[in-house]
């Protein structure tokens, strides 16, 4: 029997996933990626520790899905959280599990989850070709190859795993978006998802830099008048708005973005009621009766949030401790408590860590990830319209449909 040859274009981790499947069943498998590297953008994920998936069950990670959970099934049912864990195990990656089940290398270092795909992938006899693959052959609605600058590369199936939008620097431009639309695919608009928040309010520019830690942020959208988002954690002020882990997972639960649609507000102190935080309040104030409010409030508040705080308040920031009222006490609680940010845009889907949209999941068999348009042509990872929640769902979504993908192509 003549093994299949199978080309995959995107040597990220669905590519490299997918690539190993194909070879493992067999198939005559080449890898193109168009960096002078393979996995460029996993290699910077989880500031560089890379999540590499969530420690949990199959139910749980459908729950955690953002756009078409139902098509995941077979994907995650085929390979799941816990054979991620295992297939990286086995190929000598140690692993250790955090807060939230996300699942980390033991070493801290995303270069090493990379070195283990390129170890596998290579280890199979996988061909990896540095070149830029500029569109497909398609004759008869079945695919025939890959077109190159100089030649065409002819195989029995072609799988797209090459990105979406989003770290464009690494290779992300969009471009398996170009190949599935000349195919006949209908793309779904792209927006950015996990992405940090443009604020409107004047004072926040102030804050850049300011890191808090311990907070709850809740996120309203005003339209529907309802709370969409509201977890505690760390976010981070910049100088066009916010960002860090809760501002990412908030913003992935934010869609139909207009200008103060949805209003971000922070508690400073979730463990506090406003009775005892005023408690907590007068006895610092108690401590500092005749100093200014301005220079009374360290003990409570990060030293750049004060001024921001107690002008928010309405006090005058040299009004003496000794002289505050119920009522100023109250304003302040209330700032501490509610402080208010009006959310005017996403930022670019650049600076985004995942794209929502892309190929249209009602085109691709779930079973088998094939195009239902073209016969050998299979989709894996971030070119689809799936995305997730974060916490190592949406790796896990690269590495499922990639070894299904994959191991498709080859039978």
């Amino acid at each position: 029997m003549n093994e299949k040859k199978v080309l995959v274009i995107g040597a990220g981790p669905a590519g490299m996933m997918a690539a190993g499947a194909a070879a493992e069943s067999g198939a005559d498998v080449v890898l193109i990626e168009k960096n002078a590297r393979v996995g460029r953008k996993l290699a910077i994920t989880g500031k560089g520790r890379c999540n590499i998936t969530n420690f949990c069950d199959n139910e749980t990670f459908i729950a955690h899905l953002t756009a078409n959970p139902r098509f995941m099934y077979s994907a995650i049912n085929r390979f799941s959280c816990y054979d991620t864990v295992a297939f990286f195990e086995e190929r000598g990656l140690k692993t250790k599990v955090e807060r939230g089940n996300r699942v980390f290398p033991e070493s801290d270092k995303a270069l090493d989850v990379v070195d283990a795909l390129y170890d596998y992938v290579t280890g199979l006899g996988v061909k990896i070709i540095l070149k830029e693959a500029k569109g497909l052959v398609i004759e008869d609605c079945a695919v025939k190859g890959i077109r190159f600058d100089d030649e065409i590369m002819y195989a029995d199936a072609v799988i797209i795993a090459c990105g979406g939008m989003s770290y464009r620097a690494t290779g992300s431009t969009g471009d398996g978006y170009t190949f599935a639309k000349a195919a006949g695919h209908t793309i779904t608009p792209l927006l950015p998802s996990l992405v940090p928040l443009n604020a409107s309010d004047d004072d926040i520019a102030a804050l850049q830099g300011l890191s808090l830690k311990n907070i709850r942020l809740t996120v309203t959208d005003n339209a529907a008048e309802k709370e969409v988002y509201s977890e505690k954690g760390e976010m981070l002020f910049t100088h066009f708005g916010i960002s860090g882990p809760l501002v990412l997972s908030a913003s992935a639960h934010m869609r139909n973005m207009s200008p103060d649609r949805y209003t971000a507000v922070i508690d400073m102190k979730p463990a506090l009621d406003d009775e005892t935080l005023d408690k907590r309040l007068l006895r610092d104030l108690s401590e500092f009766a005749n100093k200014d409010l301005i220079n009374s409030l360290g003990k409570l508040l990060p030293k750049k949030l004060i001024p921001v705080v107690i002008q928010r308040s309405g006090i005058d920031p040299h009004t003496k401790c000794n002289v505050m009222t119920v009522q100023q006490r109250h304003l302040l609680i209330e700032q501490i408590k509610r402080f208010t940010m009006h959310i005017h845009s996403f930022r670019p889907i650049n600076e985004a860590i995942v794209t929502h949209g892309g190929v249209d999941v009602k085109d691709v068999d779930p079973r088998t990830m094939q195009s239902k348009l073209v016969k050998g042509l299979y989709f894996a990872g971030e070119v689809l319209d799936l995305d997730a929640y974060t916490g190592g769902f949406n790796l896990q979504i690269a590495y499922s449909t990639g070894r299904l993908a994959g191991e498709s192509a080859a039978h």
